[in-house]
């Protein structure tokens, strides 16, 4: 079973450590402060295994130069002009292996053009959605669009419940927020939001989730259901037909929220 441990960093973010099997090393993803990386490795006498980047927000990228500089340290990503610290360019369902683990690359631009995700195919699958999937929401459309949000968002429902998802965010209870205008009479919500409340006072992290979970309580993978098909058209004041709509419409709403 793989060792995941949540790195706090800024205000909200989650640097996510792998930890390697039998061996004394990490995966970082998304490593936008070098200090706490390099605190936390200190500390447990680790060291760096490989660097995956999802896309190139500073508050995801800018401690790579630091924890790189004179050591040949592998980062994973996209080509790209936005992404000069990558040093293994990855495509669209790319397969490969760091120290014995199996990981897939997933191109899914929205948030940004070249935002990706990662997935280890480990039992249970493990996730790490960058600024696509949030608990109980969905990352703003930056530089692409809702629809491709919605594409992208597809590809994860698809993967099995069991699947745990790593999010780059502390988000989860202004979401729940949200969804519970959306969903009101979602009983899952109210006992969720609970859960998540009671672990933030005891300074814990509200993540991982599930594609379970998601599935029960995240509006925006909930599309197809009438509560929330009601709630989009009524919100826009007029019909929508298609899931997609459905979900442009969420995500304009909680732009405004």
């Amino acid at each position: 079973m793989l060792n995941i441990t949540p790195i706090r960093a800024f205000d909200d973010n989650y640097i996510w450590l792998i930890k390697v099997p039998n061996q004394p090393q990490v995966i970082a993803v998304d490593p936008g402060d070098a200090t706490v990386v390099k605190t936390y490795l200190n500390a447990n006498q680790l060291g760096l295994a490989a660097i995956l980047i999802t896309h190139h927000h500073d508050d995801h990228i800018g401690g790579v130069a630091e924890l790189t500089i004179g050591r040949n340290i592998p980062v994973y990503g996209v080509e790209s002009v936005t992404l000069p610290c990558v040093t293994h360019t990855l495509r669209n369902d790319d397969v490969f292996m760091i120290a014995g683990l199996n990981i897939r690359m997933i191109s899914t631009p929205g948030h940004t053009v070249d935002h990706v995700i990662y997935l280890l195919d480990d039992q249970p699958r493990h996730l790490f959605s960058g600024d696509l999937l949030f608990s109980a929401g969905c990352g703003r459309a930056f530089e692409g669009t809702p629809a491709q949000i919605y594409q992208a968002l597809t590809k994860i429902k698809h993967l099995p419940v069991d699947t745990l998802l790593y999010p780059a965010h502390e988000y989860t209870l202004e979401n729940v927020g949200f969804a519970k205008v959306v969903e009101p009479e979602n009983s899952a919500l109210v006992d969720y939001e609970q859960n998540c409340i009671a672990a933030l006072a005891q300074g814990l992290p509200t993540l991982p989730t599930s594609l379970d979970t998601e599935r029960r309580i995240n509006p925006f993978l909930r599309t197809e259901f009438q509560s929330v098909q009601t709630a989009a058209m009524k919100h826009a004041n007029r019909p929508l037909v298609q899931e997609v709509d459905i979900f442009t419409q969420l995500r304009y709403w909680k732009d405004s929220f």
